[in-house]
């Protein structure tokens, strides 16, 4: 059992453990940046997260579906209105394949404006013959090999909020202005099956899709100026893992006096992080944001319902949200018990499936890679598991881009060993490529449709 809590604040994670923070040399230095950002506008508002919160509890109950997916670290060295653009542009090419299967409006949360910092399982890490600081992702230090590059600089806190603002501005400006219009984004799908070598596979869900869009029209729906078919809401998060970055931006929302974390709309807790007396689980059970947890293949039926009561102790429909990352050969058997006991104690949750950090492995050639079918086979296992328990799969938890890298084998292109090093660009964990992300959106459409 976890310590009996007092009362919450902003700052009351520091009486508890914290790990996985970063050495700051120079504690002055810190402060400032930190006294900084607090002054700054907020990144996200309030509103927005209710937003959320009120289309997750519509995922809780069965009645909506969960993309969340993004870049694994977000780096500054590649920031680009090119980069968002295409990372935007495949979250929405899924989005569209998932709600015209399934059938239920798809919730699109990004790991984008804010997702730079990374947990590491050690302090140090060995760089050819040179043991460094860990490189900790591009809000802490540099990946660059050298004593001076792996120093964490809290100056970098204050320019991932910079970034952070910049990205948001951008993603406002593409779902709202044009570029999400559903007639566009399916041409981008067509576009996708016709191209790629497993595209037959796909073509009778993309005529589908290419028939309905005609039946609007021909009933006078013009797509370009219905807001509905035209724009699209899309929400951010992170895991909030820097705590003194997240504290300088909670605020009090002014209509509810709640306290809301403005660096993201949803914020999650690792799979390192998640000790119910440590202090990132004190930090996120206080603000009122939409918050999930990532539970792994060791999780208990006790931890998983105590986990609930702390997180969510009123039973709020949307506001917590929990990831499975199991591995492919564990997931069905090791969610179905906590599927079970969430359930019968009445806790009103998000489940969405993690099918890539348990599924990762070191290839004959040295690199971090995970198997496109070993992805699949866990949100199969997923999906499985909540058939049998009568649960709702609500959702998927992925880590993609929209360049065309060389980072995770197999999918339609069949990518091997041999081709990791062609364009192996992640800093931290390999990544769906775009031709992968699409492909997956069709084979989760077909499990769920097995489903509904």
């Amino acid at each position: 059992m976890s310590e009996s809590r007092g009362p919450w604040s902003p700052s009351s994670w520091h009486d508890r453990p914290v790990v996985q923070q970063p050495d700051w040399p120079d504690a002055g230095a810190l402060d400032h940046a930190l006294k900084h950002i607090a002054s700054m506008p907020p990144l996200v508002f309030a509103g927005e997260a209710r937003s959320l919160q009120s289309e997750l509890a519509r995922v809780a109950s069965g009645r909506a579906f969960l993309l969340q997916a993004g870049d694994c670290a977000e780096s500054f060295e590649e920031f680009s209105a090119d980069n968002i653009r295409e990372k935007l542009r495949v979250i929405l090419q899924m989005a569209v394949v998932l709600t015209y299967s399934v059938g239920v409006p798809i919730v699109k949360v990004g790991r984008i404006a804010g997702q730079f910092a990374k947990p590491r399982s050690s302090a140090t890490e060995m760089v050819g013959e040179l043991e460094l600081p860990s490189f900790r992702g591009h809000i802490v230090n540099d990946p660059a090999a050298s004593e001076a590059a792996r120093l964490a600089d809290p100056e970098r806190l204050v320019q991932a909020y910079h970034q952070s603002a910049s990205t948001l501005n951008l993603l406002r400006a593409f779902t709202k202005g044009g570029f999400a219009d559903l007639s566009r984004v399916h041409a981008w799908t067509q576009e996708f099956v016709a191209s790629s070598p497993a595209g037959e596979r796909y073509e009778t869900v993309a005529a589908e899709i290419d028939r309905a869009l005609a039946f609007m029209q021909a009933c006078g729906i013009d797509t370009e100026s219905n807001p509905n078919l035209s724009q699209v809401d899309i929400y951010t998060s992170h895991e909030a893992l820097i705590l003194g970055y997240e504290e300088a931006l909670t605020r009090v929302d002014t209509l509810t006096g709640g306290w809301f974390d403005c660096s993201a709309h949803m914020l999650w807790i690792g799979e390192r992080t998640r000790d119910l007396d440590g202090a990132h689980v004190e930090f996120l059970r206080g603000v009122n944001n939409p918050i999930g947890c990532k539970i792994g293949p060791t999780t208990t039926v006790d931890f998983v319902l105590e986990l609930c009561e702390t997180l969510n102790p009123s039973r709020i429909p949307g506001r917590l949200t929990l990831i499975s990352r199991m591995g492919s050969d564990k997931i069905e058997d090791g969610l179905r018990p906590l599927l079970r006991a969430v359930t019968d104690a009445g806790h009103p949750v998000v489940w969405a499936c993690d099918p890539m950090h348990a599924n990762t492995y070191t290839a004959g050639n040295g690199r971090k890679t995970r198997h496109f079918d070993d992805v699949v086979a866990e949100i199969g296992g997923f999906v499985r598991a909540h058939r049998a328990e009568r649960t709702w799969p609500g959702g998927i938890h992925v880590e993609l881009t929209g360049e065309n890298v060389t980072e995770c084998l197999g999918g339609g292109d069949a990518l091997s060993d041999a081709d990791l090093d062609h364009r192996y660009e992640t800093v931290c964990d390999p990544r769906l490529n775009a031709r992968q992300s699409v492909d997956l959106s069709f084979r989760v459409a077909e499990l769920l449709r097995q489903f509904t």
